[in-house]
């Protein structure tokens, strides 16, 4: 392996430790639930099942290839690597981040989508689907995250969670966010007795995603 090729897998490692830790720093995960991934060419660098963020350092990179044969590290991967790989294999995603976020798990367990009462919707491809319930770290969970995941880059996962994911780490978490905080406001919104919230047509959140594509800086 070059210097290269190591200074980029350890720049990627440093990522996926720090947006761990601020999945739980921001309250999106409890304790070691929940996990990140990027890819670095043909490896995926995951977090480790079981381990508390706060204690991950350099040496603990765990990094397996696309079809999940760990060649880096000696701690087991995370449960959820079926899910992580999915997205990888068949997204141009570079990083992926899981979570059990409140608001976005409550959300789940009541529609199919997302009520579109927000255009934030359209950062994450549309209106977001929820995934059909599968136990954690099966394929059947991978399979139905991935039809869920069709034109979008986040859903929720039923009874469970939320997947979003991106070409940087920063990217896949700042979608995640947007998603929990949709979730939250459709809640809020919902919970005043005796009105619905007001919901964007597809035409309007169309609308916002042509919008969207000349918004921040240029380059």
């Amino acid at each position: 392996m070059s210097d290269v090729g190591k200074d980029a897998i350890r720049q990627a490692w440093d990522g996926v430790v720090a947006t761990a830790r601020r999945t739980e720093t921001d309250g999106l995960v409890v304790g070691t639930s929940g996990n990140v991934s990027a890819r670095v060419g043909d490896l995926v660098l995951v977090t480790p099942s079981g381990v508390p963020y706060d204690r991950l350092g350099p040496e603990d990179a765990v990094g397996v290839d696309l079809e999940g044969r760990q060649v880096m590290g000696d701690m087991v991967p995370t449960s959820e690597l079926p899910l992580h790989l999915a997205v990888h294999r068949h997204t141009d995603a570079a990083a992926v981040v899981h979570t059990h976020a409140v608001h976005a798990t409550a959300v789940s367990t009541l529609v199919p989508e997302v009520p579109l009462v927000h255009y934030a919707a359209a950062v994450l491809g549309g209106p977001v689907r929820t995934a059909a319930y599968a136990r954690y770290g099966t394929r059947e969970l991978a399979d139905n995250m991935l039809a869920a995941l069709r034109g979008r880059t986040g859903c929720l996962l039923q009874n469970h969670g939320t997947v979003t994911y991106g070409k940087t780490l920063d990217e896949a978490y700042d979608r995640t966010a947007q998603l929990e905080w949709m979730c939250r406001l459709w809640l809020t919104a919902s919970s005043v007795p005796g009105l619905s919230p007001t919901l964007l047509t597809p035409a309007q959140l169309r609308d916002v995603q042509d919008a969207l594509e000349g918004y921040g800086q240029p380059g």
